[in-house]
């Protein structure tokens, strides 16, 4: 078990995203079986947000909960902008929205999505407090912001959680932002833990899978990137374990949440089984050694979307 906030989640938790296409086509009713197996595999912490699908993830997540809802932990997301205007709107009608969409009654975690460069973090945190005190959503999240950012939201209201990426080839959080929630008593949510399923061994196969837009996924960086996955490889051999649950093991090694996502019931009930995996020190230096920050090849955003996360330290 984990401790997020006010709440016990298991040692991993359910990344929705891809059941709203962003990794190709997805198929309502194989995600509703793929969440309903979830729950039976014991995950109770299951994340999503208002931009996943424009809206199409919380509602289907709220049919995938219904009249299962009081033994999950629900958390979601938004972002202060909306449209192609992209005019601004505030956490209120944000949190309205979802609670909307998702059919219930509060929202046990809110995160602010991105940082948006016109609203002020502390501002942002201050609306999802009054929404907390409202009883609307029962803890407070930021999801990529940097260690300053961080501790401006947190002396606004205690934030229960930050959610970044973090997988072997997404490190940079090493640096200042694990060390800082760590000091600050925040849980750590580590979203694409299997590095959009690169280091699984997934590839896009689609023409609207969003990862064709990745310079990580591009064909230069993948023929770079799969030549130190071997390390993966070839340790989920020595070990008779799939890479996926090498990739996921290492993670929650680090004391995080984990929160990969798929659509299918067989690489779910492959990712649960690595909560069992215990990486000895060797493997994980070994790991590590294969994976050092910044190391990997390719950008892990487009540019646009590259200028709403952190800053990535430079390595030597």
């Amino acid at each position: 078990m984990a401790k997020i906030g006010p709440y016990e989640v298991g040692a991993q938790g359910f990344g929705a995203m891809g059941l709203s296409s962003s990794y190709g086509q997805a198929d309502d009713a194989e995600s509703l079986r793929t969440i309903d197996r979830a729950i039976d595999l014991g995950i109770t912490f299951f994340d999503t947000a208002s931009g996943y699908g424009d809206g199409h993830n919380e509602r289907l997540l709220g049919r995938a909960i219904a009249g299962r809802r009081d033994k999950l932990t629900i958390a979601s997301k938004f972002t202060h902008r909306r449209g192609g205007a992209g005019e601004l709107i505030s956490a209120r009608e944000a949190v309205e929205a979802s609670l909307r969409r998702l059919k219930v009654d509060h929202i046990d975690l809110y995160y602010l999505h991105r940082v948006d460069p016109l609203v002020p973090i502390n501002q942002s945190v201050a609306e999802l407090a009054e929404l907390q005190q409202e009883g609307k959503i029962g803890a407070i999240g930021v999801s990529e912001a940097d260690a300053d950012q961080i501790r401006r939201a947190h002396a606004v209201a205690p934030l229960a959680a930050l959610q970044s990426e973090y997988s072997l080839w997404t490190r940079y959080v090493e640096a200042e932002i694990l060390p800082t929630v760590r000091e600050l008593g925040i849980g750590f949510v580590a979203y694409s833990p299997l590095g959009r399923g690169f280091l699984a061994g997934n590839l896009p196969t689609e023409a609207d899978d969003r990862r064709n837009l990745h310079p990580r996924f591009q064909a230069e960086a993948v023929a770079q990137n799969a030549r130190r996955r071997r390390i993966i490889e070839d340790v989920a051999e020595r070990l008779y374990v799939t890479p996926a649950q090498v990739s996921l093991a290492w993670v929650l090694a680090k004391g995080v949440v984990p929160i990969p996502g798929t659509r299918r019931i067989a690489h779910l009930e492959d990712n649960v089984a690595a909560n069992d995996i215990r990486l000895d020190a060797d493997t994980i230096a070994e790991l590590d050694g294969a994976f050092p920050p910044g190391s990997t090849a390719g950008d892990r955003y487009p540019p646009e979307q590259l200028k709403l996360v952190p800053r990535e330290p430079a390595f030597a």
